[in-house]
């Protein structure tokens, strides 16, 4: 390395250390050896002998430290999230990700950082040099990671995602990533909102959370002018404006815009229901069907129309419903230009127009309909078998006549009562 690099990296680092060391602690030394990662020296020839591995240190302190990786003891406690550590200077360097704070500045780019090795590497992508050196090809690196990364491509390994999950098997590109996904299986949530106390694997999710109290939307779609609080979201709100489905079922070929929409629709073909009503035991593919489904049992009826004060269990039926105040018809019959409120409305009426099309078929009198209400009406009036009998089975309730036929008796309601 040039005099010239480690000149630079001293002085970023101590420019920031007069400000920062009062109230951190010696945080970013002078020494070039905190900024640039070299082998100590004294490792292997030091006074102070591990009993545990035989490692010879040449300070006792450091000794101290490394017994800790031997016992497990974090004695260094956050405040904050309850995170335990070995050594006092990672603790400090942690609290940087409660606090926001970022002591080390790039004098070149005003890029400031949480660490000073974080700037070291960073101040790399000005000068150029690439310390670390590939020895089958000679290609060289700003970063001991990318060479590593690097060497897979010669040992046959994955060189995108070479850190792998043994419990679910998926893979990482780093190892923090595959560290931070690990927290997925054990559960563990260091991280907790001040606001409502909800907990996180990790840091970033708090702060993604904390938009749902504050309502900041910093993501804005160019297309239509929609924020969001993520940029995960908008990206997929994007495909609702570009038609992108990435994701395609193998079975039956057909196309998905979300990943949690393909999984849904698989349960199609496997039959799979994972979602039970304790009362009732019926099963649903989905916990939102379920959630609709117990609505049946409790009577519980959350959308209310804003006009008539109607109740609905779901918000489909309300949207439905409006329509009857707005005369709004969205289906449109392409033969005959008639238009209908519901597109199942139309579907019926497309049946004038083909009139084979009559599925519903009489078992008794082979009397087709075109839909099931219909011949249900048909069947139980039994009209064919009562005009026979002469059996008059439908009684009006305020004049006490009766009808053959249940069609009759809603007829005479209509022009002799209402």
């Amino acid at each position: 390395m040039s005099d010239n690099l480690e000149t630079e990296l001293v002085t970023n680092c101590h420019a920031e250390t007069q400000s920062t060391r009062r109230d951190t602690g010696d945080l970013c030394s002078t020494n070039k050896g905190a900024l640039i990662k070299q082998k100590p020296t004294n490792i292997g020839k030091g006074i102070y002998k591990c009993d545990i591995c035989g490692l010879r240190l040449g300070r006792n302190g450091s000794l101290k430290i490394h017994i800790l990786n031997h016992t497990g003891e974090k004695p260094y406690t956050c405040d904050i999230c309850g995170l335990r550590f070995p050594k006092k200077g990672t603790k400090v360097i942690h609290m940087r990700t409660h606090t926001g704070e970022k002591p080390y500045k790039c004098i070149t780019c005003g890029k400031r950082f949480a660490q000073s090795s974080h700037l070291s590497y960073h101040i790399l992508t000005h000068t150029g040099v690439k310390l670390y050196k590939c020895e089958t090809c000679q290609l060289r690196f700003s970063r001991n990671s990318h060479l590593k990364s690097h060497l897979r491509t010669h040992t046959g390994e994955n060189p995108e995602k070479p850190y792998k999950c043994n419990t679910c098997g998926r893979c990482f590109r780093h190892k923090r990533s595959l560290d931070t996904h690990m927290l997925t299986h054990t559960g563990e949530k260091h991280y907790a909102c001040d606001t409502c106390g909800l907990r996180f694997s990790q840091m970033g999710y708090v702060k993604t959370h904390m938009r749902t109290h504050t309502g900041e939307k910093r993501y804005k779609c160019d297309v239509c002018g929609w924020r969001f609080a993520q940029s995960s979201t908008m990206k997929k709100h994007m495909r609702t404006h570009t038609g992108d489905k990435p994701y395609k079922c193998d079975v039956c070929g057909s196309r998905f815009a979300l990943s949690s929409t393909i999984n849904k629709h698989m349960r199609i073909h496997t039959g799979d229901k994972p979602y039970k009503c304790d009362v009732c035991g019926s099963r649903f593919t989905q916990s939102s069907s379920l959630k609709t489904h117990l609505r049946t049992h409790t009577g519980e009826k959350p959308y209310k129309c804003d006009e008539c004060g109607s109740r609905f269990a779901m918000s489909s039926a309300m949207k439905t419903h409006m329509r009857t105040h707005t005369g709004d018809k969205p289906y449109n019959c392409d033969v005959c230009g008639s238009r209908f409120t519901q597109s199942s409305h139309m579907k019926k009426h497309m049946r004038i127009h083909t009139p084979k099309d009559k599925p519903y078929s009489c078992d008794m009198c082979a009397t087709r309909y075109c839909d099931k209400k219909a011949l249900e009406r048909h069947f139980l009036s039994k009209s064919h078998i009562r005009t026979q009998a002469g059996e008059k089975a439908f009684k009006c309730d305020t004049c006490g006549m009766r009808f053959t036929m249940f069609c009759s008796l809603e007829k005479h309601m209509r022009n002799q009562h209402v």
